[in-house]
């Protein structure tokens, strides 16, 4: 688990930056992907390739079945896939500190007076805790984050297809080429339980995707309805009044006719 333990630090960062939807998805990739990845991925895979028995002892019938089966071992290619999936994440976390860091130098500007004509731009994204608000450059660099992991969640659930072709473990490998003499049957260990693995893998980044698309309809649900909400903010109380009073007048002159 050491070796997650960098990834872990810089994604928890990104929690305090993040919708409520965000800090869900982040659940799942660290309790049931990271973790389960790192704590059960040695129990149950092993030594792949080493724990394959074959009906011969022909040299190298083993590595090429093997290689011919799985392309790339299955741990490495989920090891790869959250590490891609999260790099979009840790972008946009390089922005907000960036971000931060730009609007906090403002601040001791603003705290010195140092502009010659008095007049500085104030910060509008973050507050003096590092509380950043998602809006403007910071919600398109959230947004585009959001987009990029559906679509390395989805490419990578396609890849898995396209490389293994098959999502069920099977228990058995023909392998009728060179260099093995004829066709060699190879027995792989613990089917059962990797099977159950894959399917586990496959269900958590499909749920990822879904978590994604939620929060993108969250956060155009939510910005509408705050644009909506500043719209009636703007409007100056007397305006209320005279909306009622045309209104009274309207449904006065409808009863005389």
């Amino acid at each position: 688990m050491g070796e997650w333990s960098l990834l872990s630090d810089l994604l928890d960062k990104v929690q305090t930056h993040s919708t409520v939807v965000g800090k869900v998805w982040m659940s799942v990739l660290f309790l049931f992907r990271i973790f389960i990845l790192a704590a059960g991925v040695d129990k149950i895979w092993g030594d792949e390739q080493a724990n394959m028995n074959c009906n011969t002892l022909s040299p190298g019938c083993k590595n090429a079945c093997y290689d011919r089966s799985f392309p790339m071992s299955h741990t490495r290619y989920w090891v790869l896939q959250i590490l891609t999936v999260s790099t979009p994440t840790l972008i946009y976390l390089g922005h907000v500190l960036l971000v931060i860091r730009r609007e906090n130098k403002l601040r001791r500007r603003l705290e010195q007076k140092l502009s010659k004509d008095g007049m500085i731009k104030a910060p509008k994204y973050s507050d003096e805790r590092g509380k950043v608000q998602l809006k403007g450059v910071l919600l398109v660099s959230y947004i585009v984050q959001l987009l990029l992991k559906i679509l390395l969640e989805v490419a990578f659930i396609v890849g898995q297809y396209y490389l293994y072709g098959f999502i069920l473990m099977p228990s058995k490998i023909s392998f009728p080429e060179y260099p093995c003499p004829s066709p060699v049957d190879c027995f792989i260990s613990r089917p059962t339980e990797k099977t159950i693995f894959i399917i586990f893998m496959l269900v958590m980044a499909a749920l990822s995707v879904v978590l994604n698309i939620v929060e993108m309809f969250h956060l155009m649900v939510s910005k509408m309805m705050e644009k909506e909400r500043r719209r009636w903010d703007s409007i100056p109380p007397e305006m209320y009044c005279l909306d009622k009073v045309s209104s009274a007048e309207r449904v006065t002159q409808f009863q005389k006719d």
